[in-house]
């Protein structure tokens, strides 16, 4: 396994190969972000992981400095799938001057949700994207990009960005990887305490109840979403989490659902902070 820091180094890595998989990461690794390697492998001809914690991403009062850096562990479980180049930038190599040049998505669809509660947030995620994606595609003919769909608006916010800038890059989603108690694997798992990692599976859960009393509202013709997402917001607070939504939307634009929306075509999402810790989660359905 190869690993690079700088850009040039990437370019000149990949310059015998035609058609790289790419799984960009902010390192960390958890059996998620391997399912997705070992998803990407198969669909190159060479396989590339970026480690690089991305600063402009994360808001003044977010967790930038205290993210976890586990290198050692990482590269160890990269090479045990098979990864063929991890590219592990310095801050210093993706940003040698203030990033002033941004990419600015969509704000139908990047400042609702995540981007509601933390701004700025899809500006960061596509900019070092955008850049990353100049990195690893550079002179090839085209490639495949594979990010999980655990980070559902992500997903479709890069989705947009690569369509409307015509770039040869195919976007394949991952599942999202869970644990046997149906907690999302997410990174900042390792945050929560035992007590609340035994509670943070009801996030899933109530998901999955408010997608259920959803689809059976829409079938009596008594249908009240807001209702119902207070509902689900209220039962998440009383069990002691602060939740930012709970909410279903359509899965093509994620504006919210109406009784013209039928199951199949929709998604329920949620945020919500366990103690200081911020989960995140979707259930299509």
């Amino acid at each position: 396994m190869l690993i690079v820091r700088t850009i040039p180094e990437l370019r000149q890595a990949l310059s015998a190969y035609h058609r790289p998989a790419f799984v960009p990461t902010m390192g960390n690794l958890h059996e998620g972000h391997l399912s997705l390697v070992r998803q990407a492998k198969p669909l190159g001809d060479v396989t590339v992981v970026s480690i690089f914690v991305n600063r402009l991403q994360f808001l003044p009062h977010e967790d930038f400095d205290s993210y976890p850096r586990t290198w050692e562990a990482d590269c160890d479980k990269l090479r045990a799938t098979g990864c063929d180049i991890v590219f592990a930038p310095r801050e210093s190599d993706m940003y040698p001057e203030p990033q002033t040049f941004k990419v600015h998505p969509d704000p139908r669809l990047a400042d609702i949700l995540e981007g509601q509660f933390r701004p700025g947030f899809f500006t960061g995620v596509c900019t070092v994207v955008m850049k990353l994606f100049l990195a690893v595609f550079f002179g090839q003919r085209a490639g495949v990009a594979v990010f999980g769909q655990k980070d559902y608006q992500q997903l479709m916010v890069i989705r947009q960005m690569v369509r409307q800038f015509a770039l040869p890059i195919e976007v394949h989603a991952g599942q999202t990887c869970r644990a046997e108690d149906g907690l999302a694997l997410s990174s900042r798992n390792h945050y929560l305490s035992p007590a609340e990692r035994a509670e943070a599976k009801a996030l899933a859960a109530a998901l999955r109840q408010l997608a259920e009393r959803w689809c059976a509202a829409r079938a009596a013709g008594a249908l009240d979403a807001a209702a119902l997402e207070q509902d689900a917001l209220d039962a998440l607070r009383a069990r002691g989490w602060q939740p930012d939504y709970l909410t279903v939307r359509r899965r093509s634009d994620l504006q919210p659902a109406t009784a013209a929306d039928a199951p199949g075509t929709l998604v329920a999402l949620g945020a919500a902070r366990l103690g200081s810790t911020r989960l995140i989660d979707n259930l299509e359905f």
